[in-house]
């Protein structure tokens, strides 16, 4: 128990709100003035009440940076039967990108800047500076968790942490939807090929383009269960950089309809489709 405590009072001396876990990893119960937050909830949770129980109730909006609560009788019977230490990353204006299996690992070192990096047990936690909204299953094994959840502490990590990026924005912003159960259609009905007329100031070829589109289009469309739309930036995001060099126009407009066609036929919402598209080319030179 002291050395749980000891680490979350570094934690909160260093800014960093943090809560005991009980066995399986998991926060605390709510007593029973708290049970069904009849007592309201916590002033930092989304509908905010008069909650101002002492003892550890509400999950992660129990975290705190205040030494005296830490160090309190009410949160030492915690802190007895506590197995592990999380902390709150939004209250500490972080945010966790959870990779749960070597695979979205290596989708992570493939898409992501690199950041502070803190190994787990079956992943690794890629923590960057900034929050935004929490929202579990972006793509198969990644949830992004910032306001309004908790991470387990697992050490320092190593690396240096670099401000939150658009394309991890994108994985929350786009909010995924299941695919649709027939054939969407984009309102972009009419099929506009990209060519040398629409693209005269472009220094690449028609082939070299085309190539690119073809295999971006063809991964968005294989995202038929998860991911369309974080694939829908990746691959925006990768053809707007092949026309930085570029004297212009590069037609950029034409790519980005039948981008968005793509990603419409698979489920995702034409908006989010659109606004995943933005991004990508808005975040080429992050």
């Amino acid at each position: 128990m002291n050395e749980l405590v000891t680490t979350a009072l570094e934690l909160a001396a260093a800014g960093v709100p943090v809560l005991p876990l009980r066995a399986g990893k998991v926060p605390f119960g709510n007593c029973r003035i708290c049970s069904d937050s009849a007592c309201g909830g916590r002033p930092n949770m989304k509908v905010p009440g008069p909650c101002r129980c002492p003892d550890v109730c509400h999950a992660w909006a129990a975290a705190t940076t205040n030494p005296h609560v830490i160090a309190s009788a009410a949160w030492a019977r915690a802190w007895r039967r506590a197995v592990a230490v999380a902390y709150h990353p939004g209250g500490a204006g972080l945010t966790v990108v959870d990779l749960d299996n070597v695979q979205a690992v290596t989708w992570a070192r493939e898409t992501l800047p690199a950041t502070r990096t803190v190994p787990t047990t079956r992943g690794e936690h890629w923590i960057y500076l900034g929050a935004l909204r929490s929202a579990n299953a972006v793509r198969t094994g990644v949830d992004i968790k910032s306001l309004m959840s908790y991470a387990r502490w697992r050490g320092p990590g190593h690396g240096l942490m670099v401000a939150l990026p658009t394309s991890v924005r994108a994985l929350v912003a786009t909010e995924e939807t299941t695919p649709a159960p027939g054939p969407v259609v984009s309102s972009d009905r009419e099929r506009a090929d990209w060519n040398g007329a629409v693209a005269a100031g472009c220094r690449h070829t028609e082939k070299y383009v085309r190539t690119g589109l073809d295999r971006g289009l063809a991964l968005i469309r294989s995202r038929t269960e998860s991911g369309a739309a974080s694939q829908t930036f990746g691959v925006a995001r990768f053809l707007a950089a092949q026309h930085t060099q570029c004297p212009g126009p590069c037609g950029m407009d034409v790519l980005e309809r039948q981008i968005v066609a793509a990603a419409v036929a698979v489920g995702v919402p034409e908006k989010y489709a659109r606004r995943a598209v933005a991004n990508g080319y808005a975040g080429r030179a992050a």
